[in-house]
């Protein structure tokens, strides 16, 4: 917001109307806010109260009250447009905030960003992340629709660049948790498939997935990127479940579902790419148990660590999970406290 100011009209301002006056010395103010003003007496003329079609003469001191500068007005027309019940809802998701960054722990089935048929999704809420600031929170990285956990956010331009490259250059650390069918063997490991992506089989190529690709193959396969997954079993429920911590060394689409299921050990209720109608019985495909556990993907952003941009101190932000993957923790037996934050943290005293 400006001061409040004093402007004086001008000689070649004759006889003009105040709210044409004010607009041209303020373009980015509204005829309606304008109009605001004057009916609550905070623009007035020579000391005194004035309509919007009030005709000024040169000399005229004409009181400026504090304005929003035009990034704040272009913040609250995109919050305008988000309805109270949304905006509730994402602040609410809010786990982590400070003067440079915002984390959220993304609910599942809310889309990060919007699309030819998502009008509803985490970029056009980030208005209502602002908390009285003049930018709009930026994304810097992005999570599956489905998948549920923590998505950060930079509060200017400068934090996104800076967050940006770090995660371009591999300065974070990222755990998933999921529950996938079988128990994979060894239950510590890598996989290392390249990724490529095939066009689904819409009139837009709706419905397209990453296929893998065998390392050796990687180079000479046309569109073929290289992929890196990490990860550990740390707990299992005979030769039916398994509780997993992946750790995308690679950011890649899709990455983590397409390498458990190239496994044979497909996230539960990932219907793209482990079978939505397959139910699994024991050790091997299919990603639905059946049971009491939920049709919903069970794949979630647990854990985040970086070093702070700006105060340089390593931040570590930490997403409880969603109701469904939590009844369906209840029903294997699980609890958090039964397993490290890092399994793959080499000074843990722990073992599958």
């Amino acid at each position: 917001m400006s001061r409040v100011q004093t402007v004086h009209v001008g000689d070649d301002e004759a006889e003009q109307r105040l709210d044409r006056w004010f607009r041209r010395h303020f373009p980015h103010v509204s005829q309606g806010r304008i109009e605001k003003m004057c009916r609550k007496g905070e623009i007035r003329v020579d000391g005194g109260r004035v309509k919007s079609n009030f005709r000024v003469v040169p000399g005229q001191a004409v009181r400026i009250p504090p304005l929003p500068t035009e990034e704040q007005i272009e913040a609250q027309a995109k919050t305008a447009h988000i309805s109270k019940a949304d905006a509730k809802m994402i602040q609410d998701c809010v786990i982590y905030k400070d003067d440079h960054i915002i984390a959220l722990n993304k609910p599942p089935g809310l889309a990060v960003q919007g699309g030819s048929k998502t009008s509803r999704h985490v970029d056009g809420m980030a208005a209502a992340l602002s908390f009285e600031r003049d930018d709009t929170p930026r994304l810097v990285h992005r999570l599956d629709k489905d998948t549920s956990g923590v998505l950060v956010l930079a509060r200017t331009q400068a934090m996104a660049s800076a967050l940006t490259a770090a995660f371009r250059h591999k300065h974070t650390r990222k755990i998933y948790w999921a529950l996938v069918a079988g128990v994979p063997y060894p239950k510590i490991g890598t996989i290392k498939y390249g990724l490529v992506k095939a066009a689904g089989h819409g009139k837009g190529g709706e419905g397209e997935k990453m296929h893998c690709i065998h390392p050796r193959d990687v180079d000479s396969t046309p569109g073929a990127k290289r992929a890196h997954t990490d990860y550990a079993t740390m707990c299992f429920l005979g030769q039916r479940a398994a509780w997993m911590a992946l750790v995308p060394v690679t950011g890649r689409t899709h990455q983590l579902r397409a390498h458990m299921a190239q496994m044979g050990h497909p996230i539960v209720g990932d219907g793209k790419y482990g079978g939505s109608g397959q139910e699994n019985q024991g050790d091997g495909w299919g990603a639905q148990l059946g049971d009491e556990i939920s049709k919903k993907l069970h794949l979630h952003a647990r854990f985040i660590s970086f070093e702070h941009p700006v105060t340089g101190e390593e931040i570590t932000i930490t997403a409880p999970i969603p109701d469904h993957m939590k009844r369906s923790w209840d029903f294997l037996g699980w609890t958090e406290k039964d397993v490290p934050a890092d399994p793959f943290d080499e000074d843990e005293e722990w073992q599958t």
